[in-house]
């Protein structure tokens, strides 16, 4: 009977991680139907790079504000979070505090920095639900953050509020009882822990039975340790996935130029073929090569992207920080880079269903062009490259718009009528405009 905790305790651990693991499986699935792309180059400078803008969290506080709320948060989450790994070792092992006897004095102030933190994100947990729900920021009231998306980021604030009060009773009732030298607490009279927090919160507990108090601190133990495997599981189905995903996502993001698009392989073989003096044109075509599909020219589903994108719609943080510098959508278009991450996971996710349900992609009919994103906001974008520089953790949802772009050019031929005659011209007249080339400096007979 003395061990049926413990057995309990395993098997929820075994379940909560398992099922994580199988959805992020289904994860890796997803993002691998796209292109193979290579980012191992510059290993030094990626590394570099992650450090300072995953870890460190340099393009979060280019906002003061906000920055300095989300780094509190972002502290106290991951800080906090190591005394899980005590918990899981004395919920196998039923022990008490086991790290205490052998961290000594460093454990008290291990304990004293977590409870600090928990109370800094609680207050700054207040301050981001006011700031989403009632301060009418703009780029949290837009049509993309209705329904699931808001409520999703309502839930995570509801988590953190009710795992980080849990941790400051479990602690209050914990200290209470340890001081009281109860059985299973008590430490010959040694207080394993310092609570600088929880002490004044053990003020609503002191009068309180022992048996009560047992009850009420292993309640919150539980409650707490569950609810954090809940919040584990949750995370697939949130926009907070980027807890995880935030590091990869800016190890293998473009260390280019931000101006520079990269050339299709298509394209650029063909032109070197043009090129190429000793190419004979009418040589007969390789018969392996026409046995292979031809290569999309452009993107109008997420087969066609890239894997480093399809892992930049999953990291979407859906913060808005892209859309609310996006000259576009400032004025008035219905562009919004938030929105293209979002539809782009959303087709994702579709995609990812069927294969659940069927065991392997069977054409939806659907496509992420059209059914998702349309025209209207891919020929919105102006190129500025503005998204990409405010995102906080390197996604590019420009290289997305342009793949798209790329393919209603190169394969629908459905760019929009100026851009139309320009290509047109340029094929013609070797510039955009309407004129013969002898006939360009006609206007300086005028003078």
């Amino acid at each position: 009977m003395e061990y049926i905790p413990q057995i309990i305790f395993a098997l929820l651990l075994i379940a909560g991680v398992g099922y994580f693991t199988s959805n992020i499986r289904k994860m890796i699935r997803n993002i691998k139907l796209g292109r193979e792309v290579d980012r191992s180059d510059n290993k030094k400078e990626r590394w570099a790079q992650m450090a300072r803008i995953a870890l460190g969290q340099s393009k979060m506080v280019r906002r003061p504000i906000a920055g300095f709320l989300h780094v509190v948060v972002y502290l106290g989450f991951v800080i906090i979070n190591i005394e899980v790994l005590e918990i899981i070792i004395d919920g196998l092992f039923g022990t008490h505090r086991i790290f205490a006897p052998f961290l000594g004095g460093v454990y008290d102030f291990l304990i004293g920095t977590f409870e600090i933190l928990a109370l800094l994100v609680l207050v700054t947990v207040v301050v981001f639900w006011i700031r989403r729900n009632a301060m009418n920021i703009k780029r949290f009231t837009m049509g993309e953050l209705k329904g699931w998306p808001k409520n999703d980021a309502n839930y995570i604030l509801y988590f953190e509020v009710v795992l980080m009060s849990l941790f400051l009773i479990m602690n209050a009732t914990d200290f209470i009882l340890q001081t009281r030298g109860v059985e299973g607490y008590a430490h010959a009279g040694e207080i394993f822990g310092s609570f600088p927090v929880s002490q004044f919160v053990a003020v609503f507990f002191e009068n309180m039975a022992d048996t009560t108090l047992i009850v009420i601190e292993r309640a919150a133990w539980w409650i707490h340790i569950v609810g954090i495997l809940i919040f584990l599981n949750y995370l697939y189905w949130s926009k907070h996935l980027h807890i995880m995903l935030a590091f990869p996502n800016v190890y293998f993001a473009k260390l280019t130029p931000k101006g520079q698009f990269t050339n299709m392989e298509a394209v650029t073989a063909e032109v070197k073929l043009m090129m190429d003096p000793d190419a004979d044109p009418f040589a007969a075509p390789d018969p392996a090569a026409m046995d292979e599909d031809p290569a999309s020219l452009g993107a109008s589903d997420i087969f066609d992207l890239d894997q480093v994108q399809l892992l930049n719609a999953y990291t979407c943080t859906e913060c808005g920080r892209c859309t609310s510098e996006c000259p576009a959508n400032i004025t008035g278009k219905k562009l919004s880079p938030r929105a293209i991450m979002m539809k782009t996971r959303d087709r994702l996710e579709e995609v990812g269903s069927v294969i659940n349900k069927e065991g392997e992609w069977k054409d939806d009919g659907k496509k992420l062009l059209n059914d998702h994103i349309t025209t209207e906001e891919l020929w919105a974008c102006t190129t500025c490259n503005a998204c990409v520089e405010a995102c906080p953790i390197g996604i590019d949802p420009l290289s997305i718009i342009m793949d798209m772009r790329r393919y209603l050019v190169l394969e629908n031929s459905a760019a929009p009528t100026d851009l139309n005659n320009a290509l047109t011209n340029i094929e013609n007249n070797g510039a955009p405009w309407p004129y013969n080339q002898m006939d360009r400096l006609n206007w300086a007979d005028e003078l």
